[in-house]
C-alpha cells in the first residue's frame, strides 16, 4: 500500500492559488485550502506573508506569485491618466508607477488594478496591468467648454486631456455649465470621450461647483424613506422611566455644552470639579446607540456614510436631522441620553481611574466658544455672566484642567499642528463674500483637551478588556519623508539634530515647531511636517497615535457625526454584559469593517471639503481681481513661487512674471537672480496683483505689484 503523504498547510494554500488568476478573499481560500482548523490556516498565511509567498493586501484579499521570476503582483490605483499612459498608486505604499496606455486593459482614473511585469527603468518603476480587480464609476463632472472642433469637457478627476462630446451629446448643456458626464470609451482608441447626463449650472458659482463636488466624491445626500421613518419614530420616543431606572441619573450636576453660535448638532458636554487630590472629569457624550438600533435602516445608511461632511454653505450630515439636531443632541433644559466618562485625574493630569457609564443629564447652559472666550478673557459683561452663573465654577475649573492637560502634552512631546483652515462668509446667494484664517481660542483648546482625555480613556479600558474595538491610530513617519522634511527645514536655517536620529519621537518634531513658530516660515515648515506624517486613521489595533504622543487613542466622542464613535459606544455598551469570547464573535469583525470604511469615508469627506473650499476661495478672489495685496511666500517651484495672503489664500506667481530679472531654482526653496543676486525664500514678504481666479479648478494666480495683467502670463 502505498501511503498518502500530507500536505503542509503553506503547500494546501499554495496549491489553492495555483489555480487562481485573480484575488481571493482569505476566507474563501480557507474553504478551497481544505485546511480545517482555523488558527492554523491564519498562522501560516500570515508566516507565508512575512517571507513574500504571498501577499495580502488591506481588503484581506490573497495574491499568489507571478510570472517566472516569482514577482508577486500587486494591487494599485489609477490615480492619474494622460493620453498615451497613466500613473498607478500602489496599495501597500512605494514609488507611483508608469503605466502606457496599451498596457492598461481599459482600466481610468479610480480603478483598482492588478500588476504584473513590474520592472525598473532609468525613470522610474513601469508595470503591466494584469486585470480590473475594481471599477469606479464611468462618469466624471467637469466643465463645458468650446473646443475648434465642437464641444469637450475639462474633466474634475485627474485625466490629463479634455473630452470631447458629440453635440448630440451636450443635453442641452452651454460653455461655462458644471456638469456631470458619462465617460464612453472610443471605438479602437484608448482616448476617452463623454456624454452629459446632468447640468448642475454655472461653473462661475462655487455653491454650483460645491453641488459637483459631492457628486464627485460620491457622497449621498439623501436619507431614503425607509430611514427616515426609523428617524421619526425614534425621535419621538419619550425617555421612559424604565429607562431611567437603568441609568446613573447625572441631571443635577452643573453640566453643559460649548459649541459654536450655528452648531445644531451638540453631541458633547462637559462638568469639572476640583478634589483634594486633583479633578474629576465628566465627558457626557450623546447615547446615539440607544436611537441607531444595530443593523436598522439608520445604521446601515450610517456606516456608508461614515462621517458628516461640511462645507461652507451646508452640512451633509450622517444621520438624518431629527436625531441630529433633535433626540440625540444635548440641547439645553432638556433631559437627554447620554454615554459618560467619568475620568478621575491628579494634580498634574495623569488619569488616576475611569470609569463608563450610561447617564441621563439636564444640561444647564447651551454655551458658545466666543462667550466663553469672553468670559476667560474677563471681557463678559453681567448679562453673560448671568447666564453662564449655574456652570461658571465647572468652567474654570476646566480650565485649569486643561491648561495642565496641554502642558502635559506639550512635554511628552505631542505635535502641536497649526490647523491652516478657513473660515468663509457668504451673503444672501450663497457667494462668497469673505475668508479669514480659523482662530482656536482658549474654550476651543479646553474642549479639545478634556475630549482628548475621554478618548484616551475608553482606548486603555479596551485595551485592558482587550475587546474588539476601533481605534484612532497615527502611525510612525515615514524614513524618506522625513529625510525630505530636514533638508527644507536646513535650508531655511533651522537646526534639525533631533530629527537626524534614528527613530525620530514626536517631541523632535515639536522642538523643530517651537523653533519655527512666529517666524516667516512657520506656514510652510508646519505644512511640511504634516506632509511628512502618516494619514491619521482607523484601525482594530492598538498602535497608538504620534502626533498626540499617546499610546492608546480612540474616538469616543462625536458619535452624532462619525461612525467610529457609535460603533465604540455600541462595543462599550455590551461590554459590561457579554463575555470576551462574546464580544469577540458579536463584535470583532463589525469592528473591522467599521474601521475600514470609516477611515475611507473620512479621506472622502476631506477631499470633498478642500475642494469646495478652493472653489469658495477663488470665487472670493475673482470678486478681487486687479487688486494688490501684502503676503508672504509659502513655497517655491521651479515654474514659481506661492504666495499666501494674510486672509488664507494662496496663489501663484509665475518666475517668468518678476520683470528685469533671470531667476534660477536652487532645487530646494530658493528662487536666485543671477543678474542681481536677489533672492525669493519660504517668508520673503511679497506684495502681489491678482490676476485671475478660476472658480472650478479653485486656482487663483497672482502677479508681482505694479504688474499688468497678461492673461498669457497666468497660464
Amino acid at each position: 500500500m502505498i501511503k498518502k503523504i500530507e500536505k503542509t498547510p503553506a503547500e494546501a494554500i499554495l496549491k489553492a492559488l495555483s489555480k487562481l488568476r485573480h484575488a481571493i478573499s482569505s476566507k474563501e481560500l480557507l474553504k478551497k485550502s481544505g485546511i480545517k482548523d482555523k488558527s492554523v490556516f491564519y498562522d501560516t498565511l500570515h508566516q507565508m506573508q512575512v517571507r513574500g509567498d504571498v501577499y495580502v493586501n488591506k481588503r484581506h484579499q490573497v495574491f499568489g506569485k507571478a510570472g517566472k521570476a516569482g514577482q508577486t503582483r500587486v494591487t494599485a490605483t489609477v490615480y492619474s491618466l494622460s493620453e498615451g499612459f497613466a500613473f498607478v498608486r500602489p496599495e501597500n505604499g512605494g514609488d507611483d508607477l508608469y503605466v502606457s496606455s496599451d498596457r492598461l486593459k481599459g482600466a481610468i482614473v479610480g480603478d483598482t488594478v492588478l500588476l504584473k511585469n513590474i520592472t525598473e527603468t532609468p525613470r522610474g518603476k513601469k508595470a503591466e496591468v494584469a486585470s480590473i480587480t475594481k471599477r469606479r464609476q464611468w462618469v466624471t463632472t467637469g466643465t463645458v467648454r468650446k473646443s475648434y472642433s465642437g464641444f469637450e469637457i475639462v474633466p474634475d478627476i485627474a485625466i490629463r486631456y479634455n473630452l470631447p462630446i458629440p453635440k448630440s451629446d451636450l443635453m442641452g448643456a452651454r460653455p461655462g455649465d458644471k456638469v456631470q458626464a458619462e465617460l464612453v470609451r472610443v471605438p479602437r482608441r484608448e482616448k476617452l470621450s463623454a456624454r452629459v447626463v446632468k447640468i448642475y449650472g454655472t461653473a462661475e458659482s462655487a455653491k454650483i461647483c460645491a453641488d459637483a463636488i459631492i457628486d464627485q466624491n460620491g457622497i449621498p445626500t439623501v436619507f431614503s424613506e425607509a430611514v427616515m421613518a426609523e428617524a421619526a419614530r425614534a425621535a419621538q420616543e419619550s425617555i421612559t422611566q424604565e429607562e431611567l431606572g437603568t441609568r446613573l441619573d447625572l441631571r443635577e450636576e452643573m453640566i453643559c455644552t460649548i459649541d459654536g453660535a450655528d452648531a445644531k448638532d451638540l453631541d458633547d458636554a462637559i462638568s469639572v470639579r476640583r478634589t483634594e487630590r486633583g479633578f474629576d472629569l465628566g465627558v457626557h457624550i450623546a447615547d446615539v446607540s440607544h436611537y441607531v438600533r444595530e443593523d436598522s435602516a439608520i445604521d446601515e445608511e450610517a456606516f456608508l456614510r461614515g462621517t458628516s461632511v461640511y462645507f461652507a454653505d451646508r452640512v451633509i450630515p450622517m444621520l438624518p436631522k431629527e436625531l441630529s439636531n433633535g433626540a440625540c443632541s444635548l440641547n439645553a433644559g432638556e433631559d437627554k441620553l447620554t454615554f459618560s466618562a467619568l475620568i478621575r485625574l491628579d494634580d498634574k493630569g495623569e488619569i488616576v481611574s475611569y470609569r463608563f457609564q450610561k447617564t441621563v443629564i439636564h444640561s444647564k447652559v447651551r454655551g458658545v466658544y466666543s462667550e466663553v472666550n469672553r468670559i476667560f478673557s474677563g471681557e463678559a459683561d453681567e448679562t453673560l455672566l448671568e447666564k453662564y452663573a449655574p456652570v461658571l465654577e465647572s468652567l474654570k475649573t476646566g480650565r485649569e484642567l486643561a491648561k495642565i492637560l496641554e502642558q502635559r502634552s506639550h512635554d511628552k512631546g505631542a505635535v502641536d499642528f497649526e490647523s491652516g483652515e478657513s473660515m468663509f462668509t457668504l451673503d444672501e446667494n450663497g457667494v462668497c463674500i469673505d475668508v479669514r484664517p480659523r482662530v482656536q481660542g482658549e474654550a476651543e483648546k479646553m474642549i479639545e483637551q478634556l475630549m482628548i482625555t475621554a478618548n484616551q480613556a475608553a482606548a486603555k479600558l479596551a485595551k485592558e478588556e482587550q475587546l474588539p474595538f476601533v481605534y484612532r491610530i497615527h502611525e510612525n513617519p515615514d524614513p524618506e519623508r522625513i529625510k525630505a522634511l530636514v533638508s527644507l527645514a536646513a535650508a531655511l536655517g533651522f537646526s534639525t539634530q533631533r530629527l537626524r536620529s534614528e527613530k525620530p519621537s514626536p517631541a523632535d518634531f515639536s522642538e523643530l515647531l517651537g523653533q519655527v513658530r512666529g517666524t516667516p516660515a512657520e506656514q510652510v515648515i508646519s505644512h511640511q511636517v504634516l506632509r511628512t506624517m502618516e494619514k491619521a486613521k482607523y484601525s482594530t489595533e492598538p498602535v497608538g497615535h504620534f502626533g498626540l504622543a499617546l499610546a492608546d487613542y480612540c474616538h469616543f466622542t462625536s458619535p452624532i457625526r462619525r461612525y467610529p464613535d457609535l460603533a465604540i459606544h455600541r462595543i462599550l455598551s455590551q461590554s459590561q454584559s457579554l463575555g470576551q469570547i462574546e464580544l469577540a464573535l458579536r463584535f470583532a469583525s463589525f469592528a473591522a469593517a467599521a474601521a475600514s470604511e470609516s477611515s475611507k469615508s473620512e479621506v472622502r469627506a476631506m477631499t470633498a471639503e478642500r475642494s469646495a473650499e478652493d472653489c469658495y476661495k477663488a470665487e472670493f478672489m475673482k470678486s478681487h481681481v486687479g487688486e494688490e495685496f501684502d503676503g508672504v511666500v509659502s513655497g517655491v517651484t521651479q515654474r514659481g513661487v506661492f504666495v499666501q495672503l494674510q486672509n488664507s489664500v494662496e496663489g501663484f506667481v509665475p518666475i517668468g512674471a518678476f520683470p528685469n530679472a533671470d531667476y534660477r531654482f536652487d532645487g530646494v526653496v530658493t528662487q536666485v537672480d543671477e543678474r542681481t543676486g536677489s533672492r525669493i525664500t519660504i517668508g520673503t514678504p511679497m506684495r502681489i496683483l491678482v490676476a485671475a481666479a478660476d472658480i472650478p479648478t479653485g486656482r487663483i494666480d497672482f502677479l508681482p505689484a505694479g504688474q499688468e495683467i497678461n492673461s498669457r502670463e497666468t497660464v
